[in-house]
């Protein structure tokens, strides 16, 4: 175990001896600087330590070629000084690398989601389309805030603020999961601390009862054969798309009126009341032989994919090109309101989980609201107008 001061001229001209694989120079100045220089010809600065427990710890510093003399030196005396003050360089550089890139977590996070998300396909499109692309390759520990909110705002600048908020829970899962799992470095969540941006994501189109007669007529012309019987139902039901798409026969009951939809969004059952006009259009639907499905695409048997071009194509030959088919659920809930049904009720048939989902639809009410104090108004007989100033006739002052 060659011994020496280490410098400049010494750090040069120090070989490995013959017929070894390396040498090693310890310093006698810093106590545990050391130079190895192999039979190759590669050298390389060292501290060399014990730890708590008592076992000897290497960490690299640096190749000969790849800094100065006096560099290595000044980082073995700040290494050492942190040894002496009972840290443990090596076990600091080995937490660092036990950090994942945010690939792993990723990757892992996709895995859970799958297992109960019903819109994992969403989730998995936003992580590797947006997150994954930018902040794959980064540990986790280097994801900062800072960084994390301007990634944001430039999102903003390309994309709606509803899809740039998916983009941030997402990604704030994503700490959320490491966390919970004691993945190194995921003790912290720089995606938290990121301000939510306020935006309105609500739309308030319904559709007025002219409105929905041109869209029947141009659904029935539709080539999509089942697409008159889905606008019709959602408007008549105020199912979701996909509850509607994936109904079965088995849970309709057309003498009790009822349709049982066994998973709904907020993850419960739920019965939806069918209107006469509903039971009746539920009877008309064509049946295909041992199909479970109560509108399949026809050439399957099984629920549709998707209906967006033909939906499209109706709505546009109606004259109807900013109604999406999720505002005939919206619809659907106007003209109940407007048929003097009130919120709770509403909220009932839709499946609200809260009454404040219910209460967006308020303001569609106002036209039954106006009957009502009109009927009041007129009940009382009375032209208060007249009545308040004596029957006198008012004065401009």
């Amino acid at each position: 175990m060659p011994k020496m001061k280490l410098d400049n001229t010494s750090a040069l001209l120090a070989r490995c001896e013959d017929d070894k694989k390396k040498t090693d120079y310890w310093d006698t100045i810093v106590n545990g600087f050391v130079l190895e220089c192999r039979a190759s010809g590669g050298k390389t600065y060292y501290l060399r330590y014990f730890d708590a427990n008592g076992r000897q710890r290497q960490h690299k510093i640096g190749r000969y070629e790849d800094l100065t003399f006096d560099r290595a030196r000044k980082e073995a005396k700040r290494l050492r000084s942190e040894v002496v003050l009972g840290g443990d360089p090596m076990a600091r550089k080995e937490e660092r690398k036990a950090v994942p890139t945010y690939a792993e977590v990723a990757e892992r996070h996709l895995s859970f989601a799958a297992t109960y998300q019903r819109s994992f396909e969403t989730t998995e499109g936003y992580m590797r389309k947006h997150v994954i692309p930018r902040w794959g390759k980064v540990r986790l520990t280097d994801i900062q805030q800072s960084d994390v909110a301007n990634w944001l705002a430039e999102k903003s600048e390309t994309l709606k603020p509803a899809t740039v908020e998916k983009i941030r829970v997402i990604f704030s899962r994503s700490f959320e999961l490491a966390n919970q799992w004691a993945v190194p470095g995921g003790d912290k969540n720089p995606v938290r601390g990121v301000p939510r941006r306020a935006f309105s994501n609500a739309r308030d189109r319904f559709l007025t009862a002219e409105e929905a007669e041109r869209l029947s007529k141009a659904v029935a012309a539709s080539r999509n054969t089942q697409l008159k019987y889905v606008v019709g139902l959602l408007l008549l039901t105020g199912a979701r798309r996909s509850e509607l798409l994936n109904a079965r026969w088995q849970d309709v009951d057309l003498d009790r009126r009822m349709w049982l939809i066994p998973l709904s969004k907020t993850g419960k059952a739920r019965h939806v009341p069918l209107s006469q006009a509903a039971v009746d259009l539920i009877a008309a639907l064509p049946r295909f032989k041992n199909c479970a499905y109560l509108l399949p695409n026809p050439d399957t048997w099984k629920p549709f994919t998707s209906i967006k071009h033909s939906w499209q194509t109706a709505r546009a030959a109606a004259g109807l090109g900013d109604v999406r088919i999720h505002d005939l659920r919206h619809s659907a809930a106007s003209f109940m309101i407007n048929a003097g049904i009130d919120l709770y009720t509403v909220g009932a048939v839709l499946g609200h989980k809260s009454h404040i989902s219910t209460a967006r639809y308020s303001h569609v009410a106002n036209g039954t609201l106006l009957a009502a104090v009109e009927a009041g108004a007129g009940k009382l007989q009375l032209d208060w107008s007249k009545a308040s100033t004596g029957g006198q006739e008012r004065v401009a002052a």
